[in-house]
């Protein structure tokens, strides 16, 4: 669809570029359409650079997505402008950018560490002693003696999320009339100061740390100065703290435009607030802001369309002196309006236990006639899909045949390659049978579940089927039990042991780990174990295993880390850019699929009712802190989510909308009606499918729409990766295993961060500073804080060597300061299938001849038998000496590597630039991506020299042997 095509309300959304602009967008309405086409007027017809615009999303899916469209359509017109140069991205990952670029007016030091909300929770976790002496603090986090700690500390991190979230000032609870906000007020402090103390840094404080960012007058006038358009894609999900950035980022010229749609708002658990889009229009003058609705639905039949308007009709939005609602009834305009069935029910019989088998029998149906081409044609919605009854239901269906894709059903621990994971580690420690015999609180629920693993593993040895790995373990576990020294290795060390046996390797073999997402998932599910092993050893310092501490650290792995992993469920590899895998059906809750559609939906969860979803200090902020009275009636705010969720997963549906539960009129005390009452005004009306006549030749159902993402690779990650070894690609990067951590890269960066410490102060004209002694500053510091991001350390004659490095550098260098232009400079390449991104170290430039550099601290290599590897830098300066000639329209005349290491002679290899064969490089490149996109990773000769220290020497060893 073209600009020309739209309809007069998409056409609104287009043209109205300037002032605050609101667009309340209902379902199927062409929202991103708008959106891409907004964007290509601003930078097609009003010349806006892309540089001055921001636009926000609410996924990096829906990012890339974005990208992807906007792409198409200005190489459609024709333009030379890179997308690329637009700031587009998350709220989230926009601030991270801005925190990173000013992060010296902030308290967060380089190399932080993010953490997401597991990593927060076990953080708090293990530190939650130090909030013990802080008075009513436990009326608020421990409603019950009985609540086990780990749950304890996620009340906690809810709390302390809220706070951020509301951007409320700590200090202001301090001063608090309820004695519970002076208590998380002292809380809050108290985390911060542990966040701070490690280097940490939790998505809410993200965004703390950018509100104050902009309390400071240097940086607000250069960030508030950058963007002349901004645009926030789903407002009705944003909170309080990220609404008063956005505003604050558009307050010189209000040129900002929100899209959401408050009957979508299900994001209020998080802390966002239905207000910031109810009541945007009145954040300006009246009559500033001009409103548009999209309510013309081009994805859904008409009576789909009809029963989500009825259902939204079933409740009162308004109140005394507002609506809770924008009035709206969408207009179905899709080009599916044949006659037939389209909105009805597959219930299992009231007091039968045959749910999944008239569901199953309707399935079967329905792809026998032919209606349903491919199974991802169909999606069930829940409220939650580690609901036992669900899981119970996703495996009837697979077990009659049909595959399921439910990568966030809590399955991770259940799968056969993770039974035997486990069941392997248990047999390599036996001592731990006595320990947890002989400990108090051992025998947890969890332990059954590891019972359960070690016989797996076991009956699996008794086969006979990998003789290798039961020799192997048998002679490993011996030495284990009787530990008397240290060893050279950890558990994640244990684990790439472990995967080099057919018992494991199986799982990634080529056509089983490079075929669809399901196919994939063994090997995928490895990958992530492997990367909770790496977790587990950085949160407990684990580099070795020792005798006197082995006991510690199985209980603290198996009985701590472990463990709340299995009660709190972990989801599997999920694909952004398949999130409907050909050939399965999709088993996802209601609020993963928001922004998704589906040609058939079944919905279930239809026994749920209204709950509440704030919390005690959701009320005791908004007594203290609220503006006058609370915005939406706290009696009926329950109902008013309860119908947005479900209005969201019915309007998903493109052909066919089935409602689906297994039928329940209570008999005996405590048992629920299924439906329930709230569904019965539409469920009761429906026919049951077996009283329908499906004909196949007036069903025409969609199909789903294949992925059109254009990838990102950097030509250091991706394509030298690539070429180096494509069998380490294929491990590291594409399946994405934890490599065990090397002292060579640690050494690397240091130097790299200190030296670009030297040219961010000469380019900020404060070359003096640049002295011995606040060269050690920045040297120490980057070493404490890399060091302790990475938990790996270096001997005292490695950290000499690294300093000398940066000497040499200075000393060399320091009259040539004047040469400097630039540092750390991003660049990309928009192709038409992909982008290829680089980041140049140094631009110099003297007398108008322009130079770029590369810095390496490797030793400098010989021009004869380095050659293949001085020919693919060389590959790499053309590429981004191309990249930053279109960017920074000059010419530039050399390239340059820098080795730090060379002590008396030429640091440099100097490339003259030649523009002749920059096409033949790219054709390399191309080359190498192309593969990268086949996943053609077959090698016929190993690299020896990348071999050495390769996690994964002794699977290839095995599988060459094999082979």
């Amino acid at each position: 669809m073209k600009a020309e095509r739209a309809n007069p309300q998409q056409l609104a959304a287009i043209e109205t570029l300037d002032g605050p602009v609101l667009i309340v967008a209902g379902p199927g309405s062409g929202k991103t359409f708008s959106l891409i086409e907004r964007t290509l007027n601003l930078l097609l017809n009003r010349k806006v650079a892309p540089e001055r615009i921001l636009v926000s999303t609410f996924t990096e899916k829906a990012a890339n997505e974005l990208k992807t469209r906007l792409t198409g359509r200005m190489q459609q017109a024709g333009s030379k402008l890179n997308p690329l140069d637009l700031t587009v991205g998350t709220l989230h990952s926009i601030f991270l950018d801005i925190l990173d670029e000013f992060r010296a007016f902030s308290s967060i030091r380089r190399n932080y560490t993010i953490l997401d909300q597991f990593d927060q929770q076990y953080f708090v976790y293990q530190r939650l002693a130090e909030f013990d002496d802080i008075d009513g603090l436990d009326v608020l986090i421990r409603p019950s003696n009985r609540l086990p700690t780990w749950r304890v500390a996620e009340n906690l991190c809810g709390y302390l999320n809220k706070i951020a979230e509301e951007a409320v000032d700590a200090r202001a609870l301090e001063g608090a009339s309820q004695t519970e906000l002076v208590a998380m007020g002292a809380a809050y402090k108290r985390y911060q100061g542990l966040l701070e103390k490690f280097n940490y840094v939790d998505f809410s404080t993200i965004q703390v740390e950018v509100l104050r960012l902009l309390e400071i007058p240097e940086v607000a006038d250069k960030l508030c100065a950058r963007f002349d358009y901004l645009m926030i894609d789903e407002y009705q999900d944003t909170n309080t703290i990220q609404e008063r950035i956005v505003l604050k980022l558009a307050s010189r010229h209000s040129n900002i435009c929100v899209v959401g749609d408050d009957d979508q708002a299900l994001y209020r658990f998080r802390g966002a607030s239905i207000r910031n889009i109810l009541e945007f229009p009145d954040r300006f003058a009246p009559g500033q802001c001009k409103q548009i609705n999209l309510t013309k639905n081009y994805r859904s039949h008409p009576k789909i369309v009809d029963f989500y308007n009825d259902w939204m009709e079933l409740t009162d939005w308004e109140g005394e002196e507002r609506s809770y609602r924008y009035p709206k009834t969408i207009e179905a305009e899709s080009a599916d309006r044949a006659e037939r069935p389209v909105v009805f029910k597959v219930p299992g019989e009231d007091g039968k236990d045959n749910w999944a088998e008239e569901t199953l029998a309707f399935l079967q149906k329905l792809r026998t006639d032919k209606i349903i081409k491919d199974w991802n044609q169909v999606a069930f919605l829940f409220r939650s899909v580690r609901n036992a009854k669900v899981v119970q239901f996703a495996n009837d269906l697979e077990a009659s045949g049909i595959p399921v894709y439910a990568p966030r059903s809590n399955m991770f621990f259940e799968r056969e390659e993770i039974r035997l994971l486990i069941g392997a580690y248990m047999f390599l420690f036996p001592q731990y049978g006595t320990i947890r015999t002989t400990r108090e609180g051992m025998n947890l629920e969890v332990w059954a579940y590891y019972d359960s693993c070690l016989a797996d593993f076991i009956a699996h040895l008794r086969t006979g089927d990998d003789e290798q790995i039961a020799a192997w373990a048998k002679a490993t576990a011996k030495r284990h039990l009787t530990l008397a020294e240290n060893t050279n290795y950890s558990f994640a060390s244990l684990f790439y042991d472990l995967i080099q046996f057919p018992t494991f390797s199986r799982f990634l073999e080529a056509d089983v780990a490079h075929g669809g997402v399901r196919d994939s998932r063994p090997a995928r599910n490895l990958a992530k174990f492997s990367r909770l092993l790496n977790k587990y050893e950085y949160l407990y310092n684990v580099i070795i295993l020792q005798p006197e501490r082995l006991e510690r650290d199985l209980i603290t792995l198996f009985n701590l880390f472990m463990r709340f992993l299995w009660d709190g469920g972990i989801e599997e590899y999920e694909d952004e850019s398949d999130y409907a895998p050909s050939g399965c059906v999709s088993f996802m809750t209601i609020h993963q699929s928001k922004g998704l559609e589906f040609p058939i939906v079944i919905c279930g969860s239809l026994d749920a009712v209204p709950r509440r979803q704030t919390s005690m200090l959701d009320d005791l902020l908004e007594d203290e802190f609220g503006d006058g009275e609370p915005f939406e009636p706290a009696d009926r705010i329950k109902t008013f989510d309860f119908w947005r969720l479900f209005y969201t997963a019915f309007s998903r549906a493109q052909n066919m909308l089935v409602l689906t539960c297994q039928e329940n009129t209570p008999k005996g005390k405590g048992q629920r009606n299924v439906p329930s009452a709230y569904f019965q005004p539409v469920y009761s009306p429906l026919k049951s499918w077996r009283d329908l006549t499906f004909d196949p030749t007036v069903f025409e159902l969609a199909e789903v729409d294949p992925s059109n993402l254009k990838n990102s690779y950097s030509f250091t990650s991706d394509v030298l990766v690539f070429e180096g070894c494509p069998q380490q690609y294929r491990f590291f990067k594409d399946l994405e295993f934890a490599p065990v951590r090397t002292n060579a890269i640690l050494f690397g960066t240091l130097v790299h961060q200190t030296i670009e410490d030297i040219h961010k102060a000469v380019l900020r004209g404060e070359e003096s500073i640049v002295t011995t002694d606040q060269v050690d500053r920045w040297f120490k510091t980057n070493y404490a804080n890399i060091s302790q991001k990475e938990r790996v350390y270096l001997a005292d004659y490695v950290l000499r060597v690294a300093r000398e490095h940066v000497a040499r550098y200075v000393d060399r260098e320091r009259s040539n300061w004047y040469r400097l232009r630039e540092a750390e400079v991003e660049l990309s390449l928009l192709k038409e299938d992909y982008v290829l991104t680089g980041n140049v170290d140094l631009i110099q430039a003297e007398d108008g001849a322009w130079e770029i550099i590369d810095f390496k601290t490797e030793k400098k290599p010989d021009l004869i038998s380095d050659a293949d590897k001085l020919a693919r830098y060389r590959r790499q300066l053309q590429i981004y000496a191309h990249l930053f000639e279109e960017k920074r329209g000059v010419k530039v005349d050399r390239m340059a590597l820098y080795y730090t290491s060379e002590e008396s002679g030429n640091p440099r290899i100097v490339f003259a630039r030649e523009t002749s064969d920059i096409k033949g490089t790219i054709d390399k490149v191309d080359d190498v991506i192309g593969r990268i996109v086949s996943k053609d990773y077959g090698i016929e000769e190993r690299p020896e020299k990348l071999c050495k220290n390769c996690d994964f020497r002794a699977f290839c060893d095995m599988t060459f042997c094999r082979a």
